[in-house]
């Protein structure tokens, strides 16, 4: 049984099989000529993430370092610890200032009624009718003791001066720490290594307060005040910069 001829087909060929008189070309295997990337893997679902280590973390504090400007300084041997507050070194200095002159006040008045009860125990009466060389001497005598006891009451006021003067100095020096600092908790040490200031820092720190003095009293107030113009967060004022040292929390 015959059929009608292909229109498309007019001399009746078969089709070439597939890929005849042409080359085929296999699909390069996975990975060839080219290096394959890995999928970036997205974090593990239900695993905790490591969070990067904060700036400073984990390491040694350098001396004098402020945390974080919030007013706390890492001290050698001290480890971290809080700047006093002006208002507490105020308070200090206002007691220190109480307890010098309770004590110059009692020494003096001690003082006085000492010299004057063995004044009146030498005191003379120069008669007129005394023979004169005796009325003379007599006189002598008195202006004698006079000067004497005058000495003596200057002297006691020099004492009672460097009583307040080594104060400050000994106790900072030697405790890091006056009556009135002791009473509101706070103390000086040296910023290097935590330690008390020494006779030679509390002298240095101590000088600057007496140049201060010196400069008609105003000094000494502007000394006091300088803390306020310290922008590195430790408070120190030109005292403490000289001698090295910061008043912490005790």
């Amino acid at each position: 049984m015959s059929y009608p001829p292909d229109p498309n087909n007019p001399y009746g060929q078969q089709p070439p099989p597939p890929g005849y008189g042409y080359p085929q070309q296999a699909p390069p295997p996975a990975g060839y000529g080219y290096p394959q990337q890995a999928p970036p893997q997205q974090p593990g679902y239900g695993y905790a993430q490591q969070v990067p280590p904060q700036a400073g973390y984990g390491y040694p504090q350098m001396p004098g370092t402020i945390q974080a400007n919030n007013g706390y300084i890492a001290i050698p041997n001290l480890g971290t610890v809080q700047v006093a507050t002006m208002g507490r070194r105020l308070a200090a200095r206002i007691l220190d200032s109480i307890v010098v002159w309770v004590f110059i006040t009692i020494a003096l008045f001690a003082g006085a009624a000492g010299l004057g009860g063995l004044a009146k125990d030498k005191v003379e009466t120069c008669s007129i009718d005394l023979p004169q060389a005796d009325y003379e001497a007599c006189l002598h005598r008195q202006e004698q003791l006079g000067v004497n006891y005058g000495l003596a009451f200057l002297g006691l006021l020099a004492m009672l001066m460097v009583f307040s003067l080594l104060y400050e100095w000994l106790m900072i020096g030697l405790a890091g720490a006056t009556i009135g600092k002791m009473a509101m908790g706070v103390r000086v040490v040296r910023e290097h290594d935590g330690q008390h200031p020494g006779i030679g820092g509390g002298f240095m720190r101590f000088l600057v307060q007496i140049g201060g003095y010196l400069a008609c009293g105003i000094g000494l107030l502007v000394v006091f005040l300088s803390p306020f113009f310290d922008n590195s967060g430790k408070l120190q004022g030109w005292h403490d910069r000289a001698a090295g040292t910061v008043v912490v929390r005790r």
